[in-house]
């Protein structure tokens, strides 16, 4: 018999404007080095639902979101996307730049998604809950690229 080809489907996801578009702007600036985080995130960009800025659910993952995910590596974590800048691992702020960042983006509470890590192997994570950013910031200050 011969080996399984089931293909896994990506979840539907939905990105705000304006994250959109920074993503964007960034993703074409990363170097070369970076490409294969660059790849992802342009795959992310070019499935993605977009929506106002105002109009996006507060279940849904954005930049600034912070969350609760489980993963089939048996992790039950609870992190902030953002920007690059903004990355520290140890106070839970995981950049958009890296495999697992731009897994997350565009989730909604409930959703799980296959994300290939560094390494090539392939792990799955759960949205368990999302509390969107907090006051104005869907966006962050310290971004490197301006709308």
């Amino acid at each position: 018999m011969a080996p399984s080809t089931k293909r896994v489907h990506k979840p539907a996801i939905t990105m705000t404007r304006s994250d959109h578009e920074r993503l964007s702007k960034l993703a074409e600036t990363l170097p070369a080095k970076t490409s294969f985080v660059a790849d992802q995130l342009f795959v992310e960009l070019d499935r993605a639902r977009i929506v106002a800025d105002g109009r996006i659910s507060s279940n849904i993952v954005r930049m600034g979101s912070s969350l609760r995910f489980t993963s089939d590596l048996g992790e039950d974590r609870s992190v902030t996307l953002v920007f690059p800048g903004e990355a520290d691992i140890a106070k839970n702020r995981i950049s958009i730049f890296t495999p697992i960042g731009t897994a997350l983006i565009g989730l909604s509470a409930g959703q799980s998604i296959d994300w290939t890590a560094r390494d090539g192997r392939v792990h799955r994570l759960t949205v368990e809950s999302v509390t969107p950013p907090s006051g104005n910031s869907t966006t962050s200050e310290s971004a490197e690229v301006k709308p």
